[in-house]
């Protein structure tokens, strides 16, 4: 059951990965401000960022212009509420319980990102 979904999940991932540039994000994602991080945030959610690729991605991003709060945001929450991880966890969980995945990892990746700006700004 759960590997069906795993299934689709890495798919439209990697669909993801080929049809949208490195610079879409950057353009979206750079500047001062609230926004870059918001959007990060909600850009990172459906990216699956593993330990080997997350890194140099995210650095070149902010090479390219990235704001280093919302290169934090997209990466911490790719890795929490990617796809796949979505996936397995309604698989798994209640739908109350999912919300409550969601809208914690949704706000721990805002504030991290939003905390990271904040002293890279000082």
């Amino acid at each position: 059951f759960l590997a069906k979904w795993l299934l689709l999940a890495f798919i439209l991932e990697s669909l993801m990965l080929a049809w949208i540039p490195a610079e879409t994000v950057t353009s979206a994602l750079g500047g001062e401000g609230l926004l870059p991080i918001i959007t990060a945030t909600l850009v990172g959610v459906p990216a699956y960022l593993n330990g080997y690729a997350a890194l140099p991605l995210v650095g070149g991003l902010i090479e390219q212009g990235m704001a280093p709060g919302a290169g934090l945001s997209f990466l911490v929450a790719g890795g929490v509420t990617s796809i796949p991880a979505a996936m397995a966890v309604w698989a798994l969980a209640r739908p109350q319980v999912f919300a409550l995945y969601l809208g914690l990892s949704l706000s721990g990746a805002f504030s991290v990102g939003l905390l990271f700006q904040l002293w890279h700004a000082v």
